[in-house]
C-alpha cells in the first residue's frame, strides 16, 4: 500500500480540528503564580544540559516533579530516557480532552542547549541572574522559556481544573541542537508516536521584533523551514612539480568552481508564508521599499524590485529563493607540487518543495564544468512542505496578540534555519513557530555568548502561551 501523502494527512486532521474558540483567558487571568514560575523557569536554567557534561533526563525529571505535585500521575506524566543516551531523557505529558473525535494540540520545545564555555561569558551560563531587565544565562531563550511556560500552563490547567475539549499533550524533547548525535523528536516518532500524535503542533521557531527601545514591532509566527544540505565540489588531476605546470591545476578548477557558485543566484520561489510576510511588512517601510515589499507580496514584482528586496536584507533575499554559499575549501599536498585534489563545501538552504536533487543540477548548471564532482556530503534530511497557514492557527493568535500588543502585526515567515519541526512536519504533523517571545534587533545572544531575555518579553510569552493553550483546547 502506498504511504498517503503529507497534504493528505494535513487534510485529514484538519477536518478533525473543529473550530477553535477565538475567546482567550483575561491577560490578569494569565499572569497568576508569577513567583512560582520564576522558581521553576530558574531550575530549569540552572539544569546544565549541554551534550558535553549535561543531563536532559536530570531536568525531565525536574520538571516531572513540578507536574507530579501538581497533582498529575499515571500515564499522563512520564520520562522517556533512550536506553543507548541514559542523558538524553525527554518529558511527555497529556491532559485528555472530553471530545476524543477533536484532534489533539500538542506543545513541543526542546530543553537541550548550545555548549557555553564559562570563561568566555561575563557571568557564570548555568546561573540565572536577573540585572537591568534581563535574565542572563544559556537557555533563557532556547529553548527554556518556551519550555518552563508551557509547564507552568500545564500546572496552572491542573489546579484550575481545566478540562480541554481537546487532547492537549506536552513534550520536551532532548537533542535538538545536537541531532547529528541524538534527536528526541525522531525517537519519541519511532518508539512512542502516540505522544506525538496530534493535529497540528506549537513549536519554537516564531520570535517578536522590539525595535531600539525595546517596543514591539512585529509578533513572528513560522510556517516551515528550509531544507539544510550540504554538497562537496571535488576537482583533481595529475599533479606533478611545481616548476613544470600543465595547466590542469585542481585548485584552479575548483576556485574557478566555487567563484560561480558564489555569484549565482536561484529562483524565485516563495511559499505562501513568505508571500505573507513580504505583504504584512509592507506597513512598516515607506517609500519605494513599501512598495516593492508589497508588489513581492502579492505577486506583481517586476525583475527590479525583486533585486532591490533581496540586496536590502539577507533575510529577505533567502526568503525569496534557495540560497548557496561555499563555506569550506581545502586541496593540495605539498607547497612545492601541482594539487592532485582539490574540495570545497558548499552549503545550501533549500525551499520547501523543492527536491535536493534539483539544487544539485542547478548547482552544476551554475559550475558548468563537467570534470568537477557535485556530491551530497552527507544523506539528505526530511524535506517536508511548509505547512498550511490556515485560518484555524491564526485567527486565535490574531486575537491574543490584539489584546496583549494592540497594533502590532503578526508576520508569518518561514525559517531559514532548523528547529524539530522539519522531523513532525515530515511525520505529517503541521507545526507552526510561535513563541511568543519579542526579541531584541542583536539575537539576545541565542547560541553565542551571555544569552539574555527581558524579564518583561519572559512574563509577555508565559501569558500569551498560556492563553493560546487554552483558546486552541477550547474549553
Amino acid at each position: 500500500m502506498s504511504r498517503p501523502s503529507w497534504l493528505a494527512i494535513f487534510l485529514v486532521a484538519l477536518t478533525s480540528l473543529g473550530p477553535f474558540d477565538t475567546r482567550a483567558a483575561s491577560d490578569d487571568a494569565a499572569r497568576g503564580k508569577e513567583d512560582r514560575f520564576r522558581s521553576l523557569y530558574r531550575q530549569l536554567v540552572e539544569t546544565d544540559t549541554t551534550l558535553s557534561s549535561g543531563s536532559c533526563t536530570l531536568a525531565a525529571e525536574r520538571m516531572a516533579a513540578r507536574l507530579y505535585e501538581a497533582g498529575y500521575g499515571g500515564s499522563d506524566v512520564r520520562v522517556v530516557v533512550p536506553p543507548a543516551f541514559p542523558r538524553q531523557g525527554n518529558l511527555i505529558a497529556r491532559i485528555p480532552g472530553t471530545d476524543s473525535k477533536l484532534a489533539a494540540v500538542l506543545l513541543l520545545a526542546h530543553i537541550d542547549v548550545v555548549e557555553a564555555k564559562a570563561s568566555d561569558w561575563k557571568r557564570d551560563p548555568f546561573k540565572l541572574v536577573e540585572a537591568s531587565g534581563y535574565f542572563h544565562a544559556r537557555g533563557t531563550v532556547d529553548d527554556k522559556a518556551m519550555a518552563a511556560s508551557f509547564v507552568d500552563a500545564f500546572i496552572r490547567f491542573r489546579e484550575e481544573g481545566f478540562r480541554p475539549e481537546r487532547t492537549v499533550k506536552l513534550a520536551l524533547t532532548c537533542g535538538e541542537e545536537t541531532d547529528a548525535v541524538f534527536n528526541g523528536v525522531q525517537y519519541l516518532l519511532t518508539h512512542e508516536p502516540d505522544a506525538l500524535a496530534a493535529g497540528f503542533a506549537v513549536n519554537e521557531g516564531g520570535s517578536g521584533r522590539l525595535d531600539g527601545r525595546g517596543r514591539p514591532v512585529s509578533f513572528g509566527v513560522q510556517v516551515g523551514e528550509k531544507v539544510y544540505q550540504d554538497f562537496t565540489l571535488t576537482a583533481t588531476s595529475p599533479g606533478g612539480h611545481s616548476a613544470r605546470p600543465t595547466g590542469d591545476n585542481a585548485i584552479g578548477r575548483l576556485a574557478a568552481a566555487v567563484v560561480r557558485v558564489d555569484a549565482y543566484r536561484f529562483p524565485v520561489n516563495m511559499t505562501a508564508a513568505t508571500r505573507d510576510f513580504f505583504r504584512r511588512s509592507a506597513s512598516q517601510y515607506d517609500g519605494e521599499t513599501a512598495r516593492d515589499l508589497a508588489a513581492v507580496g502579492s505577486g506583481t514584482a517586476d525583475v527590479s524590485a525583486l533585486a532591490r528586496i533581496a540586496a536590502a536584507d539577507p533575510l529577505w533575499n533567502a526568503f525569496l529563493r534557495t540560497t548557496c554559499i561555499p563555506t569550506l575549501i581545502k586541496g593540495g599536498h605539498a607547497e612545492n607540487a601541482q594539487p592532485q585534489h582539490a574540495e570545497a563545501n558548499v552549503n545550501c538552504r533549500i525551499m520547501p518543495g523543492e527536491s535536493v536533487e534539483r539544487v544539485r543540477e542547478r548547482l552544476a548548471d551554475a559550475v558548468a564544468d563537467p570534470a568537477i564532482g557535485i556530491t551530497l556530503a552527507d544523506k539528505p534530511g526530511p524535506q517536508p512542505a511548509a505547512p498550511p497557514l490556515d485560518a484555524h492557527i491564526m485567527a486565535p493568535l490574531e486575537a491574543i496578540v490584539a489584546d496583549m500588543w494592540p497594533g502590532v502585526p503578526v508576520i508569518p515567515s518561514l525559517s531559514s534555519g532548523a528547529t524539530d519541526g522539519r522531523f513532525l512536519n515530515a511525520a505529517g504533523i503541521p507545526t507552526y513557530g510561535i513563541s511568543g517571545v519579542f526579541r531584541d534587533n542583536d539575537g539576545n545572544g541565542v547560541h553565542g555568548l551571555d544569552e539574555r531575555i527581558r524579564v518583561a518579553a519572559l512574563l509577555d510569552a508565559r501569558a500569551f502561551l498560556y492563553r493560546l493553550v487554552r483558546a486552541y483546547a477550547r474549553e
